[in-house]
């Protein structure tokens, strides 16, 4: 489908790539309703070539595990309705799972590809514009104390250097945070429980402008007590589109 599109750059780890359904290295193939592909919603593929989205979002970015269900779907799908009835939402998915976040950082393998990719898909997006960041990261930061420590700088820098790098000085970071509950940055919800809280109250404390945080605590995880099932998924993607109307309708109201 054709049309100048709202680009979402989807990154971080596993939960953001995506593990809900996926059990004994296998997904179980269930796409919820709130997760079905449309029309109006595409996909910049590993070979930067806009497509029809379809689950599971990240199947040839995170290619070293197997991919499932992700927030990327139920989130498009919860926030086209409240665009314009032309409007194209395009995704494009850069997580990696099991990544810290000073594999994110400026000249970094997996920063610099997360940079390409969202230059590329603007460039190829008929006119379109790169709206948000939608990050889900840190559980791999909870193992020591010395990179609990060091989060809140890190991702601090992080979101900088890519509004610097994309030429978006005000571009929304929208996180969730792991643990573990729910509000956009993702505060993580699952992880090591020693250094979880450290994690989250680094996300959590973050006053950057338009720096958003959704909370991951509470969300249902799966028996590995570390990914998300299909289920949190699709809250996860619905809080996460909650969260980028509230903003962006605040910001037209200005």
């Amino acid at each position: 489908m054709s049309g100048k599109k709202q680009i979402f750059v989807l990154s971080g780890q596993s939960n953001m790539a995506g593990r809900g359904g996926v059990k004994h290295h296998r997904w179980d193939g269930v796409v919820p309703p709130e997760c079905r592909p449309n029309p109006s919603i595409l996909r910049f593929s590993a070979r930067c070539h806009w497509e029809e989205a379809h689950e599971p979002l990240h199947r040839d970015i995170d290619t070293s595990k197997i991919c499932g269900v992700g927030p990327g779907m139920a989130f498009a799908n919860a926030l086209l309705p409240r665009l314009s009835d032309e409007a194209v939402l395009g995704l494009v998915p850069c997580a990696i799972g099991g990544t810290a976040i000073k594999e994110w950082e400026r000249g970094s393998r997996l920063y610099e590809e997360m940079v390409r990719r969202a230059r590329k898909a603007a460039e190829l997006g008929d006119g379109g514009e790169i709206k948000a960041v939608l990050w889900y990261q840190g559980e791999s930061d909870t193992t020591s104390h010395g990179a609990a420590e060091a989060y809140a700088a890190n991702i601090e820098k992080l979101i900088r250097d890519l509004r610097m790098d994309l030429s978006l000085p005000s571009l929304p970071f929208i996180q969730a945070s792991p643990g573990f509950l729910l509000h956009p940055q993702v505060a993580i919800a699952s992880g090591d429980k020693h250094y979880i809280e450290k994690i989250r109250e680094a996300q959590l404390g973050i006053s950057m402008p338009n720096v958003l945080n959704v909370d991951a605590m509470g969300l249902p995880l799966s028996e590995d007590n570390l990914h998300l099932t299909t289920e949190a998924q699709v809250l996860l993607g619905n809080l996460l589109a909650e969260a980028y109307a509230k903003h962006d309708s605040a910001i037209d109201g200005l």
